[in-house]
């Protein structure tokens, strides 16, 4: 390649020899961004889905490619978000696809220094005993004067601010039927 190639090939000096002074046109373009496209494009299928973080519930459009998460982007069509995700919206995909993702149940048992990998039915289990026996072991009927309190201060319960209206609601019922009167929520803290 010569030099009058090497300067001719230049998005620079296309901008300012050529007709098209903003560099929105011809004078952008190169063989490389041509073969360029969106990798939206590419996909099987969008899903439709909400943003993990908060609250706020913003609509996301997951872009899947072969069964794989290809693309995150904000949902246009969303009355919360309008197609605008903040940034850490903005990079679910991280979430979603970082190698260094915990997939699996780890347990550490008390002064245990190593983590073991358990069956997610085996944890459950394990936590399903552990509140039934605290329940059981801090379980108040009466108080002193003999009033009636049906209720636990074994537990309580902290609601993250990711939990939608349903969630909240489903957890106060479980909370509340367990017996435990701290239940609360980050938002209203």
């Amino acid at each position: 390649m010569g030099m009058r190639q090497w300067i001719e090939g230049w998005p620079v000096y296309r901008q300012l020899a050529g007709p098209d002074r903003t560099a929105r046109g011809a004078a952008a373009k190169s063989s490389g961004s041509e073969n360029w496209h969106a990798r939206t494009e590419d996909a099987d299928k969008v899903v439709r889905s909400i943003c993990p973080y908060c609250a706020v519930g913003c609509g996301q459009k997951v872009y899947v490619k072969d069964g794989a998460v290809t693309q995150i982007e904000g949902d246009p069509d969303s009355p919360v978000s309008r197609g605008r995700l903040c940034p850490k919206g903005s990079a679910s995909k991280q979430l979603v696809t970082s190698p260094s993702r915990v997939t699996e149940v780890l347990y550490r048992r008390p002064y245990g220094t190593e983590w073991e990998r358990l069956s997610l039915d085996q944890a459950m289990d394990m936590i399903a005993d552990r509140v039934l026996a605290t329940r059981a072991e801090t379980w108040q009927d009466t108080d002193d004067q003999g009033r009636k309190l049906n209720r636990t201060l074994g537990f309580a319960s902290l609601g993250g601010a990711t939990l939608d209206n349903e969630e909240n609601y489903l957890m106060k019922k479980l909370y509340t039927a367990l017996g435990a009167i701290q239940i609360e929520n980050q938002a209203r803290i």
